[in-house]
């Protein structure tokens, strides 16, 4: 998959799934539920425990599109890349992984969170943009932003839940990530998936 194929999947299925946790057993399932709740793009933070072996291991499942988040050097990068990442996500804007990621092959999703900062990282080969952290005004920041600025595809990720989803989208976002509301931390300690599952369902119902 070409960054520009990226860019129109994740276009057109308008969410994906941002695993962060420390807790090592519930990688795997915590995965496996949003999965089965009707995730098709997921994304495994760097900072979760065996981030490179889960990536690996999702992206050998036919029709899913597996990325890495939190990713912070070219070593990073690379790694995830080697692993089966197909898109890779920072929480920063940082050149140089921009750089890195055109060189992969994949697509990049650096943070931003000015349009100053959003229209350096399209400039520099972001094709997507990543609204972190996303402000109370949300949906209203994004079509402020986009007004001047409409063909930067802003993709927000923290401060996004079911209530306020669709009308990021409505707003002109070009997707939006689920971290918090989808695999709540206190669930993933006990082992609570299938509400995991459950609130996959309910979040992408919230799309439409």
């Amino acid at each position: 998959m070409t960054p520009g194929e990226f860019v129109v999947h994740l276009g057109n299925l308008r969410a994906s799934a941002i695993l962060r946790t420390d807790v090592t057993s519930a990688v795997a399932p915590a995965m496996e539920a949003a999965v089965r709740g009707g995730f098709r793009i997921v994304e495994f933070t760097m900072t979760t425990p065996g981030a490179l072996e889960h990536i690996q291991d999702f992206s050998r499942r036919v029709g899913l599109v597996v990325g890495a988040g939190t990713v912070l050097t070219v070593e990073d990068a690379r790694a995830a890349v080697e692993h089966g990442a197909r898109f890779l996500v920072s929480p920063v804007m940082d050149r140089v992984i921009i750089e890195e990621a055109r060189e992969l092959g994949v697509a990049m999703i650096p943070g931003c969170h000015t349009p100053t900062e959003m229209l350096e990282a399209q400039r520099t080969g972001a094709p997507l943009q990543k609204l972190f952290p996303a402000p109370g005004n949300g949906p209203a920041y994004v079509r402020a932003t986009l007004g001047p600025l409409p063909f930067l595809r802003i993709v927000p990720t923290s401060g996004v839940d079911a209530t306020n989803a669709a009308a990021f989208l409505e707003a002109g976002a070009h997707a939006v990530g689920f971290v918090n509301p989808l695999f709540d931390p206190e669930e993933l300690v006990a082992g609570q998936f299938d509400r995991v599952e459950a609130r996959a369902k309910l979040l992408l119902k919230s799309l439409d």
